[in-house]
C-alpha cells in the first residue's frame, strides 16, 4: 500500500467528506429546505421558530459521529438521538420529510453522489424509521 492508499484508508467518515466547513454547509442548506419549502412543512412545525441553535446542535453532532471532533458528545454525556426525539410526534410522514430534506441538501451541495454522503443517508434513513416506529 502506498502512502496515499495508507493515508485514505486511515480518514474518518468526517475528513473525506470535507470536515465541519461541509457538514455545516449541509446542516444550513437542510434547515433552509425546512424553512422554506412547503413539502416539508409538516416537519418544520415540530421545531421551534428560531433555528439557530439546531443548525449548531445537529452540525455539532454529525461532525463526532461522523469521527471528527466529539464536542457535541462532551457537552451532552450520554445523550441519545431516540430518546432525545421521543417526545417529538414523529410519525412516517415527518420522518420521510426529514430524509428527503437532508437528501435535497447533500445534493445541493454537492454532494449526491458522494461515497460518504451516501452512507450517511443511509444511516439515516434507518434512524428515521426507528423514530418514527416504522420497520
Amino acid at each position: 500500500m502506498d502512502n496515499s492508499q495508507s493515508e485514505t484508508a486511515t480518514m474518518t467518515p468526517y475528513d473525506l467528506i470535507g470536515g465541519r466547513a461541509v457538514i455545516q454547509r449541509v446542516v444550513d442548506r437542510f434547515y433552509d429546505l425546512m424553512d422554506t419549502e412547503a413539502r416539508f412543512a409538516t416537519l418544520r412545525s415540530l421545531h421551534a421558530p428560531d433555528l439557530a441553535p439546531m443548525r449548531a446542535s445537529l452540525a455539532g453532532f454529525l461532525c463526532g459521529w461522523a469521527g471528527g471532533p466529539r464536542d457535541w458528545f462532551e457537552a451532552n454525556p450520554g445523550k441519545c438521538m431516540m430518546s432525545a426525539h421521543s417526545g417529538l410526534a414523529i410519525t412516517r410522514e415527518t420522518a420521510a420529510q426529514w430524509l428527503a430534506a437532508m437528501d435535497c441538501a447533500f445534493e445541493d451541495c454537492g454532494l449526491g453522489d458522494h461515497a460518504v454522503a451516501t452512507l450517511m443517508i443511509e444511516r439515516f434513513a434507518m434512524m428515521s424509521r426507528g423514530m418514527a416506529g416504522a420497520d
